[in-house]
């Protein structure tokens, strides 16, 4: 091939600045390698992330100033909507009420205090089975029975411990003729531990106190039994 004069004169050109071309690029590969290499090292977990200006060269926003603004108006709008809902609530009907003058509906299922029932004929209805004593858990329930004149078999002494109650219902499912029940009553705190150990006399007055919302609440667990 033969070459014109202005091509052997261009050819010549690129060779004389082949090697201030080939410096450039080694210095651009010098400069930019530790920047990227410490981001490497920071993905990774092994150095401290790089610093990020506010701004660049040129003044545009940097990503750290973005993102450091975007959070301090996120966070600016959500207290303005919380304290709008704090304050529309005050127009709202309270869903509080004034206890011990009101008081909520209690589930017919609620266990409560303890009691011992009667027959409407006022005999006891316990016939001393000890079911309820062999089922508690918490080992609450002392029982104590004999034989009557009539052949019945009623207890002479039926006590729980209430401070060891843990008011599974386990008595009360497992009675047969449903003398022991859980109440409606949750108001019943004492000043003593004594005034927490119910004996037999104090949980007939329970059951005679309560009968009727004992009843009901019977009734109303029928379709779950």
């Amino acid at each position: 091939m033969v070459l014109t004069r202005a091509g052997s004169m261009g050819l010549a050109a690129l060779r004389r600045t082949r090697p201030s071309l080939l410096r450039w690029g080694r210095t651009l590969c010098t400069q930019k390698a530790p920047v990227e290499q410490e981001n490497n090292r920071w993905w990774h977990g092994s150095f401290d992330p790089p610093l990020i200006k506010d701004t660049d060269e040129e003044g545009v926003a940097s990503a750290h100033a973005v993102l450091v603004n975007t959070t301090n108006q996120l966070l600016m709008t959500e207290l303005i909507r919380g304290m709008s809902l704090t304050f529309f609530q005050l127009f709202k009907e309270k869903s509080t009420i004034n206890y011990p003058f009101e008081k909520g509906n209690l589930s017919p299922r609620f266990r409560g205090e303890h009691a011992l029932r009667r027959y409407p004929s006022g005999d006891e209805r316990c016939i001393a089975c000890k079911l309820c004593e062999a089922v508690c858990p918490a080992q609450a329930i002392t029982i104590e029975a004999e034989m009557r004149e009539d052949g019945a078999r009623r207890t002479t002494r039926y006590d729980i411990d209430m401070t060891k109650c843990i008011y599974c219902g386990f008595c009360q499912e497992a009675c047969p003729v449903d003398a022991i029940v859980e109440g409606p009553n949750f108001e019943y705190a004492t000043e003593t531990h004594e005034e927490l150990l119910y004996d037999k006399q104090k949980l007939l007055e329970n059951g005679n106190k309560w009968e009727a919302s004992l009843a009901a609440n019977i009734a109303a667990e029928v379709v779950y039994r």
